[in-house]
Order: structure tokens, then sequence, then C-alpha cells
């Protein structure tokens, strides 16, 4: 079990590096570029939450004390976070390789949903490191 412990929390820190830190950079850079992380974001976000879910059967799931509600709140955070950035950048990408919008449109949508995003994850993240002192 040990093994499977640090095999799945190495990957959801990995991926959830990934998905926030392009998420922030993203956010940032006005989407710029953004068209070419929508899709490995998603698969990041995958990975993290399944591998999330696996920790929390794994070493949380005989209590829901105060711990394990931070964390819940965390989750549902990434949830929403990974929702709007399904609903908004695959479509937004498909407008751009149709041509049937311009580019700077495209790159605001993708912001915003990233700028969304940014702060779910953001909220994830305190979430995660706060849950271990409470």
């Amino acid at each position: 079990m040990q093994t499977a412990l640090v095999i799945a929390l190495s990957l959801h820190v990995l991926s959830s590096v990934f998905w926030a830190g392009s998420s922030f950079a993203l956010a940032r850079t006005g989407g710029a570029g953004g068209e070419q992380l929508v899709f490995p974001q998603l698969g990041a976000a995958t990975i993290a939450i399944v591998t999330g879910a696996y920790l929390g059967h794994l070493v949380h799931a005989e209590s829901f004390g105060p711990t394990e509600q931070v964390l819940a709140l965390g989750a549902v955070c990434a949830l929403i976070a990974v929702g709007v950035q399904a609903a908004i950048g695959p479509r937004a990408v498909l407008t751009l390789r149709r041509g049937t919008s311009e580019a700077a449109d495209v790159h605001s949508r993708i912001a915003t949903a990233q700028r969304v995003a940014a702060v779910l994850l953001a909220i994830t993240a305190l979430c995660m490191g706060a849950a271990r002192y409470i």
C-alpha cells in the first residue's frame, strides 16, 4: 500500500502543478497560446481528480472530520474549475480551428475560463495546505 500511496501522491502533485500553473499563466497572459494547452490541461485535471479521489479513499476513508471537510471543499472547487475549463476551452479551440471566430475573441473566452479556474484552483491549493493543520 505504501508504494501505491507514493505513486498516487506523485501523480497527483505533478498533474496538479501543471494544471494550476498553466491556468495561472494563461489567466495572466490573456489566454495567449491557450489553444495548445486546453486539452493537456483537461488531461492533467483528470489525472489530478482521479488520484485525489484515490488518495482520499486511502487516507481519509474512515472519517469526515474537519480535515476531510476542508479537503472536500478543495475538491469541489477543483471540480468546478475543470467544469468551467471543459465547458469553454474545447469549444473555443474548435471555433478557432474552423475559423468561425476571431482569434482575439477566442483568447478572451479562454482567458475568462482560466481566470475563474485559477481562483478556484488557488482555493483548492489553500485547502490542501491548510487541511493538515485543522
